[in-house]
């Protein structure tokens, strides 16, 4: 597929959403093009081993496998724009996408820019990303079988997050800022009840510690009451303090949620906006993971296909 001046769909994110969504366009013979935004890859560019994303029995690094969707995606046409868009026109007929020094219009768009995981903004922080720390118990947690770790957060995502944790891990350390939670009644008696989870009270991570090799090894925890400094020792940490979906580009053009996350018909894909289509993260509160995101992108696909259809274009 050669580049088309008027594509009939424009893809924002490049993620396994946005790429899937870009393999069923492509094998649909419809001319398309991917704008692949700050992050390429998005969130699994971060992630080191991917364990369970089905058709890898020994595993795969996160990076290795967004070259493999980008690489597909090309093979069936798409057309990749190293660009980030920062504004959209939403038309009766035809969306335009501005990218800040080009413009791009089709009746399509789909929105695949994922969200973004909330971290604490330590100055050293991304230096341990991969290293023993992570946003995602889902994703890394079997790593830290039988080790001792910890979970930042108070609610409802870092209590369920630290109670899953304890299938692997030896020891759950939640930290949290306040003297109570904030989760969910339920959520918080599971915790507190929980044999392998100890709650360390009044408290911020002040700083995170390496080992010889710069994994992690320890947290170096303040006391909100009294400024005291602690050492915790922990070979993983979980921040979970949840995601901002990345939706601020949209303008609140389009319906969604208290938290910024785009709504989506019941069962469907589809946006209140005909002929505008959002996956993955960002309409995902709920799972969060590359294969959901894989799944909800095919969905886009189809659903733009058929779309087109009906409007004879």
């Amino acid at each position: 597929m050669t580049e088309n001046k008027n594509p009939k769909a424009i893809i924002i994110g490049s993620g396994p959403a946005g790429y899937t969504a870009a393999i069923y366009l492509g094998r649909a013979n419809i001319p398309h093009l991917l704008l692949e935004g700050m992050q390429p890859g998005g969130q699994l560019t971060i992630t080191t081993e991917v364990e369970n994303f089905p058709a890898f029995p020994d595993g795969i690094e996160g990076p290795e496998l967004m070259m493999k969707m980008r690489a597909q995606a090309e093979r069936f046409g798409t057309i990749i724009k190293s660009e980030t868009a920062e504004s959209v026109a939403f038309g009766e007929d035809v969306h335009t996408v501005n990218t800040g020094g080009n413009q791009y219009s089709a009746p399509i768009v789909i929105i695949a820019t994922g969200s973004t995981a909330r971290w604490l903004g330590l100055v050293d922080e991304k230096t341990f990303m991969g290293k023993g720390l992570s946003a995602c118990a889902t994703c890394d947690g079997f790593f830290f079988r039988g080790q001792e770790i910890a979970v930042v957060g108070g609610g409802d995502t870092a209590l369920e997050e630290a109670t899953y944790l304890t299938n692997f891990a030896s020891k759950v350390t939640l930290i949290h800022r306040r003297d109570e939670l904030r989760g969910s009644k339920i959520m918080q008696q599971r915790a507190l009840d929980h044999e392998k989870i100890e709650i360390a009270w009044n408290s911020v991570i002040d700083s995170y510690l390496p080992d010889q090799d710069g994994n992690l090894k320890g947290l170096m925890l303040k006391d909100t009451t009294d400024g005291s400094l602690r050492e915790l020792p922990v070979t993983g940490c979980f921040i979970a303090i949840g995601h901002s979906p990345n939706t601020g580009f949209l303008a609140g053009q389009l319906d969604a949620d208290e938290n910024g996350y785009l709504i989506t018909q019941p069962n469907r894909v589809a946006t209140n906006i005909p002929g505008v289509f959002a996956c993955g993260d960002v309409q995902d509160p709920h799972y969060r993971q590359a294969i959901t995101s894989a799944g909800t992108g095919c969905m886009a696909a189809i659903e733009a296909e058929r779309w087109l259809v009906e409007k004879g274009i």
